[in-house]
Order: structure tokens, then C-alpha cells, then sequence
């Protein structure tokens, strides 16, 4: 069974979205493992400078580095936009290729460290529109969620 490990900075604070993303993990067991590691996203003043915001990226790129695992996703403006069909071959692929598991990486609203990025074997971007990011980590669960589905042939994906 494939394991999706998923790497988010900061925590959800608005009910619906933490019940949002409850529901597709749960559905998510039926397809594999699945681990959550919400890590703790540096403070910053109310106008950072670039320096500010450089080291707060590596001191959370540290706290990424000890949970990134296996085929490894960061999620990124500057990422390949693929269909959920295509997600859905790289995931089976990763698996075929002897990958056990995939680990997708969401930073914080300054992005990620460029090692992390230098990690990814797939660097990905969820559209050229600007999302919160806690509704990217409900987008990206339900896609996740619908890779599986589309792989076990399921009638969710229409």
C-alpha cells in the first residue's frame, strides 16, 4: 500500500476547513497510509525583508527535511500544472518505480526554501491563481484523493 505523506506549514484555524481535510483523509485510508506533519511556521515582522524572510524559510526548511520521505512533491507557483489524470499516472508511476512513498510539501505564504525545492522530483503548482493556503491543503487532499480514485478505476472522477 503507497504511503502519501503531506508536509504543511501552519496549522488550520478554521473549522470547516480542518473538517474538510478530516473527511478526505479518511477517505484516503481506504487507498493508503497517510501522515500529516503540520509544522510550525516562522514569525516574521509586519514587513519582512528579503534576509528576514530567507531565514525563516531555511530554519522551517530544517523542520520539512526531518519528515520529507520518498518521491518528494513541493508544492510551488513555479511547479508543472498537470490534469488529475496526469497526477494521478505520476502517482502510480512512483509506485511502479518502487516508491513507497510520496511526500507533497505546501510552505508558508513566503513559498519554500529553494532546497527544498532542489528536492522534488515533480515540482508542482496547483493553477497560476493565488490560494490560502489552508484551502490548498483541502485542494490538494481532495486531488490527492481523486489520483486514487482515478488509479482504482473509481466513478468519483467524472
Amino acid at each position: 500500500m503507497m504511503n502519501i505523506n503531506l508536509i504543511v506549514i501552519g496549522k488550520l484555524k478554521e473549522d470547516y476547513l480542518r473538517s474538510a481535510c478530516a473527511e478526505y483523509i479518511k477517505r484516503l485510508g481506504r487507498f493508503c497510509t497517510f501522515e500529516l506533519h503540520e509544522l510550525d511556521e516562522c514569525r516574521l515582522s509586519d514587513n519582512p525583508s528579503d534576509k528576514e524572510i530567507s531565514a525563516a524559510l531555511k530554519k522551517e526548511a530544517e523542520q520539512i527535511k526531518r519528515y520529507a520521505k520518498g518521491m518528494i512533491v513541493p508544492m510551488c507557483i513555479e511547479g508543472k500544472q498537470l490534469s488529475s489524470t496526469e497526477l494521478s499516472q505520476q502517482i502510480t508511476q512512483a509506485g511502479v518505480n518502487g516508491e513507497s512513498c510520496v511526500t507533497f510539501i505546501i510552505g508558508s505564504s513566503f513559498g519554500l526554501d529553494p532546497d527544498i525545492k532542489a528536492m522534488g522530483s515533480l515540482k508542482l503548482s496547483m493553477s497560476k491563481m493565488t490560494f490560502p493556503h489552508q484551502l490548498a491543503r483541502v485542494m490538494l487532499l481532495e486531488q490527492i484523493y481523486r489520483c486514487f480514485q482515478i488509479a482504482s478505476g473509481g466513478k468519483y472522477h467524472k
